[in-house]
């Protein structure tokens, strides 16, 4: 082989190489960040992701400069402390199921105390974070340098603005929060830490995007009242095949969880799925189910008050 076809070769070679190395690192278990705890040490077992850590740092940061700076204005009115109260509600439902007992007990013992981990990140957490800093107060959330820095970027608007488009949040959102609980995917996630911290990480950006498009914080319209409505209803019906495989399924869907062999509280691998679903199914009506009664108040009170006007 002359000298061309030898260079020629050599990036491909290269190449396969890498793409090996890549295959070998998602096929492999990654290392966890510690062995399976032990039941008696489980009340113990709290943690400190630095990933987790650092985001919530961050996040806590950006709420409380916007928080100073619009009362610095003279509009209490519009960041109170009961507005700090519940971002620090919101922070803390975020943060505590993946520094907690909790987070250990989800991965190797109980199918529902892992689903409960998952409705707060992805739901609660979120729908309280937004209703937190909506109205003003969401504008004043990245500080001037960081907006001057970030506002020319054409590439970071378009992806902003895509992320932002309704039917793109709906079914991102649907994407997640279904594909995720798939057997395969699910068991693969559990045995591979890196997936396992990617599938939290997208729980938590499309609980954001979601809610963003429900509670409309900065006030744009976009979508309608209906819309908004629409989109919950949406959510909830989209789910539903999760909750209803989990409650009605006749075998264990997920192998790590039938595997184990102490069960907690006595919980049979059947009776811990079904109080998964029951813990999906209830969270998400006390809240997409509250947020849709929020949105039809208006008409409902409408609807109440139009005898009376006949009658006048």
């Amino acid at each position: 082989m002359g000298v061309k076809g030898q260079r020629t070769l050599l990036p491909a070679r290269r190449r396969a190489a890498a793409a090996a190395a890549l295959i070998s690192l998602l096929a492999a278990p990654a290392a966890r960040a510690a062995d399976e705890v032990p039941r008696s040490a489980l009340g113990s077992s709290w943690s400190a992701p630095p990933v987790v850590l650092a985001g919530a740092a961050l996040v806590a940061l950006l709420f409380a400069q916007a928080f100073v700076r619009l009362r610095r204005r003279g509009r209490s009115d519009l960041a109170g402390w009961r507005r700090a109260a519940l971002f620090a509600a919101g922070l803390a439902l975020g943060v505590l199921p993946l520094v907690s007992p909790l987070d250990p007990i989800g991965e190797d013992y109980l199918l529902s105390a892992h689903m409960l981990q998952h409705v707060l990140i992805s739901d609660l957490s979120p729908a309280l974070l937004v209703l937190a800093v909506r109205g003003p107060l969401v504008f004043f959330l990245l500080p001037r340098p960081v907006l001057r820095t970030l506002a020319p970027l054409r590439p970071l608007r378009a992806c902003l603005r895509a992320l932002l488009n309704p039917w793109v949040t709906f079914w991102l959102w649907v994407a997640v929060i279904v594909g995720w609980h798939v057997p395969k995917l699910y068991d693969y996630a559990l045995a591979h830490e890196h997936v396992h911290q990617l599938e939290h990480a997208s729980f938590v950006l499309v609980g954001a995007l979601a809610w963003t498009q429900l509670v409309d914080p900065a006030r744009r319209g976009r979508p309608s009242r209906g819309g908004r409505i629409a989109f919950a209803i949406g959510m909830l019906a989209l789910s539903h095949p999760v909750v209803e495989g989990l409650l009605f399924s006749g075998t264990p869907a997920y192998a790590p969880y039938a595997r184990q062999p102490e069960r907690l509280l006595g919980l049979s691998p059947l009776a811990d799925q079904r109080l998964a679903a029951g813990v999906m199914f209830s969270e998400q009506l006390a809240t997409v189910g509250s947020c849709i009664v929020v949105l039809l108040w208006p008409a409902l009170r409408r609807l109440h008050a139009l005898p009376q006007g006949v009658e006048r």
